[in-house]
């Protein structure tokens, strides 16, 4: 029995002489997500592609009304491929006649055993994995009609049954049900994201390790708002047996899972490292092979920061593979750079690098503070003037006159950094600050 729906070159015109029928939009191979989202929204009347073969155009539905009273506008065709043609993204829900020949492509075992029934509705599905599909059954095949929806369909509807009230009703809850189930998608790979998430701070940002030492840690983490997953920012701090303080910060070029998940290898394998007794050139070079070896393409690479500190707290070894030199600030003078002079590549760039390690004296009392370039590369305003590293060392100046100290000196510089931004950094910030016999 023929399909109750209308051909698309017989569907009358309404009252005000406009076709029902919209004239072909680009192939929906060519939209967007963005683009399908808007064209299912309520604002136009529904639109219904009807997929069968019979060749005497079928029988007519006097009027399909959507909920708001309008006519739903329908469109047909004869097979798959003139489907895929005319599966524009104002189409809102697709009609399937499960009696349709198989002209699709199948498998070789598939032909041979005829058992794949289903063969058009699975390339349909594959063809419009955000349209509401609907399938048109005989009554007798009601098993094969609860395979479809098992298989992906949101409903099936009988020949025998169907009127233009019942087939409205299913459009509309087709519709919404497939609205329903991309929603729950999108809500459980949100969660998914999330989780992710949490793995990898919690390898890009661990606890330091710091018992018996004196020396009191602060940091602070702000994810670039654009994007959902953590960049390649990491950092991390241990005390070897001897008493020295290692701490260290680093950034994985580029963004991603790929990325956080090489910033969370290189940070295992520095601890891992230190504690094996590994300082300053040996440690670096040791990194770069795992770098090497670890990274998903050879333009990858890593900026690294390292000090180690000595046990009595006076002074620190400081190296520098393509890395912003720290920041020290003392009572009663204002905060500078560390000396970053023959400082050596980024880990990942030259073979056989060197790293040199350079000795700087702290003093008795001071702030040691670590960053990543996220908190440098925002801008200052609506031009292309970036912070940089004077105007971060001037904006820690002003916050230390102001009398603020570890964790509330780091929220302060991060917030500021993103209001002369205009809004949040683009870029990952990761910031450590260690203090000794400061207040």
């Amino acid at each position: 029995m023929p399909v109750p729906v209308p051909r698309q070159r017989e569907t009358p015109a309404p009252e005000n002489g406009q076709a029902v029928l919209t004239a072909a939009a680009p192939p929906l191979a060519q939209a967007t997500p963005q683009a399908v989202s808007q064209a299912t929204s309520h604002t136009t009347p529904l639109t219904l592609l009807v997929i069968e073969d019979d060749p005497a155009g079928g029988l007519t539905v006097p009027e399909i009304l959507d909920v708001d009273g309008h006519r739903i506008r329908l469109r047909t065709a004869r097979n798959l491929t003139e489907a895929a043609r005319l599966l524009t993204p104002d189409v809102h829900c697709i009609l399937l006649d499960l009696a349709l020949p198989d002209t699709g492509p199948r498998t070789a075992a598939a032909a041979a055993a005829d058992v794949d029934q289903l063969a058009n509705l699975r390339q349909v599905l594959r063809l419009a994995p955000r349209h509401a599909v609907l399938v048109l059954t005989a009554e007798e095949d009601a098993e094969r009609a609860a395979e479809a929806v098992r298989v992906g369909a949101q409903d099936f509807l009988f020949r025998d049954e169907l009127d233009g009230r019942l087939l409205s009703r299913a459009i509309r809850y087709a519709v919404e049900r497939k609205r329903a189930d991309i929603a729950q998608y999108k809500l459980a790979e949100s969660k998914l994201r999330a989780q992710e998430n949490a793995r990898l701070e919690r390898g890009l940002l661990p606890n330091p390790l710091l018992e018996g030492s004196d020396l009191r840690f602060a940091a602070r983490y702000r994810p670039g708002r654009s994007r959902a997953l953590l960049g390649g920012d990491f950092y991390d701090t241990v005390r070897t047996p001897d008493g020295t303080v290692h701490a260290m910060i680093g950034d994985v070029c580029g963004h991603g899972p790929d990325e956080a998940a090489l910033g969370v290898e290189l940070r295992i394998a520095w601890r891992a490292l230190t504690l094996a007794g590994l300082c300053g050139d040996d440690l670096l070079a040791t990194l770069q092979q795992v770098l090497e070896v670890e990274r998903p393409c050879e333009e990858i690479f890593a900026t690294l920061c390292t000090v180690d500190i000595s046990p009595d707290g006076r002074r620190a070894g400081l190296c520098l593979a393509g890395h912003p030199a720290p920041l020290i600030s003392r009572p009663g003078r204002p905060a500078r750079l560390l000396p970053y002079e023959n400082s050596g590549p980024a880990l990942g760039l030259l073979p056989k690098a060197r790293w040199p390690r350079r000795q700087v004296e702290l003093g008795g009392a001071w702030n040691l503070m670590l960053y990543t370039d996220g908190l440098i590369e925002g801008r200052i305003g609506e031009g292309k003037e970036r912070l940089g590293q004077d105007g971060m060392v001037e904006m820690i100046n002003r916050h230390l006159d102001e009398g603020l100290r570890g964790e509330n000196l780091l929220e302060a510089a991060v917030t500021e950094a993103r209001r002369l931004n205009g809004g949040e950094l683009t870029d990952d910030v990761a910031v450590v600050l260690l203090s000794r016999g400061a207040s």
